[in-house]
């Protein structure tokens, strides 16, 4: 998918994906933060978390991509620290349970093995009222059509480079998404769609339908080619642990009985 992200589509995605997530990750407070997958996009540059990991499972560093600052947020994107980069799957993170503040899967549950594992994985890791990120291709678009009328029009002698979207990986539906994440228990808490333009591969015929992008919320809301979630980790029955006042309960004297005894 690095490759596909250097193209003129992948780069308007990209940018989209990234202040999405910038404008979610920067006042989510905590001590640990993770992104899973996708080392191109810098999901954790706007949070201020101490301890940052950056799973993958490739060591091999990718090429950089340059990546604008968001726009008129306010937001530093000077990050603390560097992520510590971790060799991993998204089905078995070294990480114990409820130990997490933050996972960002950005592509992650598409390009994953078994992506309900992978999901289930990350709930494990998750401490209660903790935040799940995600970004994923949505099935219901015009650059998934594109998709998907490619790889029938030209079956098998179809080669991956001539298709619009990465080849790997298997699109998830939002609501589909939306309902996997209720099961386990988890409140959506943002749920927004975006790159609504037409599938070109031009970088010019990009830029003239940019205004796509402001009419598109509005008129076609679900035809965004990527989805964008945020959802928190709920614990039903939770009470908070802590000193509990109670009052002692005064009982009042109950009146003696007296016994006469009388003598004839």
């Amino acid at each position: 998918m690095g490759g596909w992200l250097k193209t003129p589509p992948g780069q308007v995605l990209l940018a989209w994906e990234q202040e999405r997530i910038d404008e979610a990750v920067f006042d989510i407070f905590g001590y640990h933060a993770l992104q899973m997958g996708l080392p191109s996009l810098d999901g954790l540059r706007a949070n201020r978390m101490l301890h940052r990991w950056l799973a993958s499972e490739s060591l091999v560093n990718p090429e950089p991509i340059e990546i604008a600052p968001p726009r008129d947020l306010g937001i530093s994107t000077q990050p603390l620290n560097v992520p510590v980069g971790l060799h991993c799957c998204a089905e078995a993170l070294p990480f114990a349970s409820s130990s997490l503040d933050l996972v960002v899967m950005p592509h992650t549950l598409e390009m994953a093995a078994d992506p309900h594992l992978a999901l289930a994985e990350a709930t494990r890791c998750l401490v209660p009222e903790g935040r799940l990120v995600i970004v994923g291709f949505n099935p219901v678009s015009l650059w998934a059509m594109r998709q998907r009328l490619g790889r029938t029009g030209h079956s098998l002698r179809m080669a991956d480079e001539t298709l619009f979207l990465p080849s790997a990986g298997e699109f998830i539906g939002y609501w589909r998404l939306r309902d996997w994440l209720r099961l386990l228990s988890f409140d959506i808490e943002v749920g927004q769609f975006g790159c609504y333009r037409p599938p070109w591969s031009s970088q010019k015929w990009l830029d003239r339908f940019e205004w796509m992008e402001r009419v598109g919320e509005r008129w076609w809301p679900v035809l965004g080619a990527v989805y964008f979630l945020v959802a928190v980790k709920r614990v039903r029955g939770m009470h908070l642990i802590g000193r509990v006042k109670r009052d002692r309960v005064k009982t009042s004297a109950s009146p003696a009985v007296a016994t006469i005894n009388r003598r004839r």
